[in-house]
């Protein structure tokens, strides 16, 4: 018989803090995983788009997770992302997550190669879960074509959930599709389909989503925390989306988590990325606190 499934609720898309010398600052990352759980997230979702995890690598990704487990943040609150275009880096990048225990895995197509088809894709998948054995569970396929350029057709998760159901367990969008996102849901209500806009999460979730892995929550988890587990609308939330798309999404995410923590650190970003400029960094944090503020108060 098949277990039940929890809910997969709201996951931070944790950005990562960077020292003045480009290394992972780990003691301001503990502070924001554990700020994020505190402020309503059921997880912390490392290495992701938001998190910049294209350009960490397994060293940076082990002292990570260490920094975090140390400080009692456990597997089950950890959603790990992997970022690799081949099957070997692929595998070795879960085999890690895995290993600590996390709650599930993020993983987005291989994005070197354009224009692939289902075939393609399918054997890419297939042949890394084999790698993994056994050890493959808990996977999120990530659905991200602005930044792969691969999109993941609904017929080609359905082919990945019925010849590997205890692998594959959901699927994040964020292809800013709303008529994707409908044909996903209504397709796949076995699995776990969480909303990557936040314009559309409480809808998705009305429909059926199970919550979100959102950049936003670095920054107002407790603000997201209606939609992505209640389906609750929030225009603001949908102004403040518009906001930070006005502008490099990472860069815009960092200032607005340099403006909530007073800490400009936070606007520091890995090459070939760049920060905000400081004139724009005032700009969104004026319209965050417009947005926010008198709430607050």
């Amino acid at each position: 018989m098949t277990q039940q499934r929890a809910r997969f609720g709201l996951s931070a898309a944790m950005t990562t803090p960077f020292t003045s010398d480009g290394s992972i600052d780990l003691a301001r990352a503990f502070v924001q995983a554990r700020w994020c759980l505190m402020g309503g997230c059921s997880s912390v979702t490392l290495f992701g788009t938001t998190g910049e995890g294209s350009s960490i690598g397994l060293d940076d990704r082990t002292a990570l997770l260490a920094a975090l487990s140390e400080g009692g943040i456990t597997g089950d609150q950890i959603v790990g992302a992997v970022a690799a275009a081949s099957i070997a880096d692929a595998a070795a990048q879960m085999r890690q997550v895995l290993a600590v225990g996390c709650k599930a895995v993020l993983l987005p197509p291989p994005f070197y190669f354009k224009g692939v088809g289902d075939d393609g894709l399918f054997a890419w998948f297939a042949q890394l879960f084999e790698r993994l054995g056994g050890a493959a569970r808990g996977v999120l396929l990530y659905n991200i074509p602005s930044v792969t350029a691969v999109p993941l057709t609904i017929e080609l998760v359905g082919r990945l959930r019925t010849a590997f159901p205890e692998v594959v367990v959901g699927v994040k969008d964020s292809s800013g599709d709303w008529a994707y996102t409908q044909r996903l849901l209504a397709a796949h209500r076995d699995l776990a389909i969480l909303i990557g806009d936040e314009r559309y999460l409480a809808e998705g979730v009305r429909l059926g989503g199970e919550g979100a892995i959102s950049g936003l929550a670095n920054i107002c988890p407790d603000r997201l925390r209606p939609l992505a587990l209640e389906g609750h609308d929030d225009q603001r939330i949908n102004a403040l989306v518009e906001a930070v798309l006005a502008h490099p999404v990472i860069p815009a995410v960092k200032a607005l988590v340099a403006h909530r923590t007073a800490d400009v650190s936070w606007r520091a970003v890995r090459p070939p990325l760049m920060p905000l400029g400081a004139e724009e960094a005032v700009r969104l944090a004026a319209r965050y606190d417009a947005l926010f503020a008198a709430a607050a108060a």
